[in-house]
């Protein structure tokens, strides 16, 4: 928690001053408020009082009932306002954290527990500050003046609440010990049910399509039972605490009007009669505004549970440092823009037991297309992820312009590049809006450079038979358009960009093979003179690259053109006849 709130800004611990000030004035007014009432039972019971003297007292109560109103409407602003600023800033600095994460960060944490974190977590914190600012603040100050007034009156009546405070506590104390464990576990069960129903959502053409709908079900209907019965066996032991509550107070009263009657019988005079009964009354309400200021601060006991998981959640990752960092910064020589070298770069992934590629070494000059094959987990896009530096090498370099790429910011170095992933990402927006993604330090030249992105491409034509054309709305995800256009969408995004070194991850295996040659002669003439890294499948988008990596097992076991390698490489001969005859091969 202390380290939560170090992150409070001055203007907020300001408020929060403030906050204490009014805090404090609305426990002194509540505190005087059995004063007055202690003289009005007293101007009632002694024989000759004037009426206007007890008007008089109850026009004070008046006047204190409403000041105090009006500090708790004070404080409770500024609770509001400390808490929705603090959670706006704090939700900020999550989500800002999340997106410096590496690959190995992000697979430390699954996606529904970052969301969960992000939302449900810092919902959580808010609503605890502001509860802490209104209760946890003013209840010990409440609780241990009215004790303090107590104290002054009758060693019975104290030794009274004393018992009932204690027995306050043990209820508290067997609830929390019971309840806490699984106010706990709620975070982690929020975790799955939202996994699941993501899964669910994102998967549901699959889900469909295999008739797992009732498998789903039952899956979500597991979580959800799960959460359910732990939130069911926490809440049937809060149960017992608001009964227990009212037995204690209920008890008291009793107790405090048995001894009041005891005492008041034992006085002699009518006046000692008088003054032990207005005692009786201004006791009573004392008693009672302490207990309700335990209440008050158990009601804070039943959320700490969950707040102290939400923030140890929360911690976890503001205190996750990114693997990846910025290098220092390098400026490349122009001489050697869009070269990219591998020397004798290795790999392991974290946690992992050997490496998934050993002593790969090529070098991809300015304006050369080189590509990658291989048969499936044989290191292809490992490879292609060490260039943008979604990891690092375990052992080796990888160069770009002849400067080791942790040289450079990140910022830097991903300028350089136009990435084109395996799986098509696209975004909720525009088609110009997903064209346009992200920041460029280049004039990159607005509409008309978005309309040639699109055209080289090869989507054009899809884009413009959309309603709206350019600035027709996407779905999330691009759920609205094919694979196949998908794809266009992402190589568009990376076209717009004009980078120095293009990346194709596997970029075209949802095109036709004639939509396939269009775009790649497209390519050839847009990005002359601009490096090409390509990782793909097929044969036939790869054989007019200048240069071949086969990849086997991690292991770099082939490099050459296509002809070279069909003459030289057994794994690359076995691949092309697997997808081309001998008369498409030319042989």
């Amino acid at each position: 928690m202390r380290k939560i709130l170090k992150r409070l800004q001055g203007r907020e611990l300001g408020m929060i001053a403030v906050s204490l000030v009014f805090i404090i004035l609305q426990v002194y007014l509540d505190l005087k408020l059995p004063d007055y009432m202690s003289e009005i039972t007293r101007l009632v019971q002694t024989p000759g009082s004037a009426v206007g003297d007890v008007w008089w007292a109850g026009l004070k109560m008046l006047l204190i009932t409403l000041a105090s109103a009006g500090t708790s409407v004070v404080v409770g602003y500024f609770a509001s306002h400390v808490s929705a600023s603090f959670s706006y800033r704090l939700r900020g600095e999550v989500f800002g954290r999340v997106t410096t994460f590496s690959m190995e960060e992000m697979n430390g944490f699954s996606t529904a527990s970052l969301i969960t974190r992000t939302t449900n977590d810092i919902t959580q914190i808010q609503m605890i500050i502001a509860m802490g600012l209104q209760v946890l603040i003013k209840a010990p100050i409440l609780a241990v003046w009215a004790m303090l007034k107590i104290s002054r009156i009758t060693w019975q009546w104290t030794t009274l609440t004393a018992v009932a405070v204690v027995a306050l506590l043990a209820i508290v104390c067997a609830v929390m010990a019971y309840a806490m464990p699984r106010f706990r576990k709620i975070q982690t069960l929020t975790d799955n049910i939202n996994r699941i129903t993501r899964e669910t959502l994102t998967g549901l053409r699959v889900v469909r399509a295999y008739n797992a709908e009732s498998y789903q079900e039952a899956r979500f209907e597991e979580a959800n039972e799960d959460i359910t019965s732990n939130n069911l066996s926490a809440h049937r032991a809060m149960t017992v605490f608001n009964p227990g509550m009212q037995l204690v107070i209920s008890g008291m009263s009793i107790g405090i009007y048995w001894i009041g009657a005891y005492l008041i019988e034992a006085a002699g005079q009518l006046e000692s009669k008088i003054a032990l009964f207005s005692d009786m009354i201004v006791f009573s309400s004392y008693a009672m505004q302490m207990l309700m200021a335990f209440m008050m601060l158990t009601m804070v006991f039943i959320m700490a549970p969950r707040v102290i998981v939400s923030i140890r959640r929360v911690n976890e990752v503001l205190d996750t440092e990114p693997k990846i960092n910025d290098g220092p910064g390098a400026v490349s020589d122009p001489a050697v823009t869009g070269e990219v070298e591998f020397r004798n770069v290795s790999f392991m992934y974290p946690g992992a037991e050997d490496f998934v590629m050993r002593d790969i070494s090529f070098k991809a000059k300015k304006g050369e297309t080189v590509a990658f094959i291989g048969s499936t987990g044989s290191g292809k896009s490992t490879l292609i992820n060490l260039v943008p530096r979604f990891y690092d090498v375990t052992d080796g370099q990888v160069l770009i312009d002849g400067i080791d790429v942790r040289e450079y910011t990140q910022v830097q170095l991903r300028d350089k590049l136009g990435y084109v992933p395996q799986r098509a990402v696209l975004f909720a927006g525009t088609v110009s809006d997903n064209v346009t993604f992200g920041d460029s330090p280049r004039e990159l030249g607005g509409e008309d450079a978005v309309k040639r992105a699109v055209a080289v491409a090869q989507s054009t034509d899809f884009v413009e038979a959309m309603t709206g054309g350019y600035d027709a709305d996407l779905s999330q995800g691009g759920t609205n358009l094919s694979g196949g256009q998908k794809q266009r969408l992402s190589i568009a995004r990376a076209v717009y960009r004009k980078p120095e070194i293009y990346i194709f991850d596997d970029s075209f295996s949802a095109l036709d093979y004639k939509t396939d040659r269009l775009l790649r002669s497209a390519l050839k003439r847009e990005t002359g003179g601009v490096t090409n890294l390509i990782v793909a499948q097929r044969i036939g988008t790869i054989r007019e690259a200048d240069k071949i990596i086969v990849l086997d097992e991690g292991k770099q076991v082939g490099e050459g053109t296509h002809d070279e390698l069909m003459r030289s490489c057994e794994i690359y001969r076995e691949i092309a006849y697997s997808q081309l005859s001998k008369e498409e091969l030319g042989e």
